[in-house]
């Protein structure tokens, strides 16, 4: 009997120790920084946040009164090599690539708190300049994304490869663990869906490795009737999608 009592005791402590890892280490298994600064020849605006600034890729356009799009990238995207694809997909608008917390040369660490403030201070910056501003996530992006398109008056919004709740997804992949409890940022797209009446494209990737499609199609369903599409790119994966020509149609029309 003691015997049993105390491997039971042991592997109460194994499970409470490997608890304490998953939460103390849970944002470096949800964020990867890309250090490097954006490439030469990148115009950067600072957004002064605490303890610095955040760094914000631009392609501004010839119009003064042209509309803007903010972008918001996935977990270990460096945004501003996605700036010659967006300035393709959306030429009538002045473009502004958010690098997150710690990513290229921005200051901090990245959070979901920090990076929704961010987004809510540039969109607000960017609305005073343009008026019209678009929002654009892909991936982690999107949850950042939806919530400001729920808090802010964006005129439209697109989701690349979008999923419903981060915190969904963690307990799915950790199924023995508390994750409700231990996860910090939850990333509830699902509760800011149906605040959003603006029009929303969902573009997601026929064999996504990452987001599972009922991720995707349960944010879809969040939606108010007629708000968001769903287009489904084939033979494309999470991380392959901007390849097919038909993901850059389908920006296109969104524009």
């Amino acid at each position: 009997m003691r015997t049993v009592l105390g491997l039971l005791a042991f592997a109460a402590v194994l499970y409470a120790a490997a608890c304490a890892v998953l939460f103390f280490l849970q944002r470096s298994l949800i964020y990867f920084p890309q250090p490097a600064p954006a490439p030469a020849g990148v115009a950067v605006m600072k957004l002064p946040v605490p303890g610095g600034d955040v760094l914000v890729s631009v392609r501004a356009h010839a119009d003064a009164g042209a509309g803007a799009l903010l972008y918001f990238g996935g977990n270990a995207e460096d945004v501003s090599f996605s700036l010659p694809a967006l300035a393709q997909a959306f030429p009538d608008r002045a473009l502004y690539l958010l690098h997150y917390r710690g990513y290229g040369g921005s200051a901090g660490a990245p959070s979901e708190a920090a990076l929704l403030d961010d987004a809510r201070a540039l969109f607000d910056r960017v609305q005073a300049r343009h008026g019209d501003v678009a929002a654009m996530g892909r991936s982690l992006g999107t949850g950042v994304a939806v919530r400001l398109a729920a808090e802010r008056a964006v005129s439209r919004l697109v989701l690349v490869t979008p999923y419903d709740s981060l915190q969904a997804l963690a307990v799915q992949q950790y199924p023995l663990f508390p994750v409700r409890w231990l996860l910090q940022d939850k990333f509830e797209s699902d509760r800011y869906a149906p605040r959003i009446a603006v029009p929303t494209l969902i573009v997601a990737a026929e064999h996504d490795e990452v987001i599972p499609r009922a991720s995707t199609e349960r944010l879809h369903r969040r939606f108010g009737a007629g708000v968001a599409t769903l287009h489904v790119v084939p033979r494309t994966g999470h991380n392959t999608i901007s390849d097919s020509p038909e993901y850059a149609r389908a920006l296109l029309a969104a524009r």
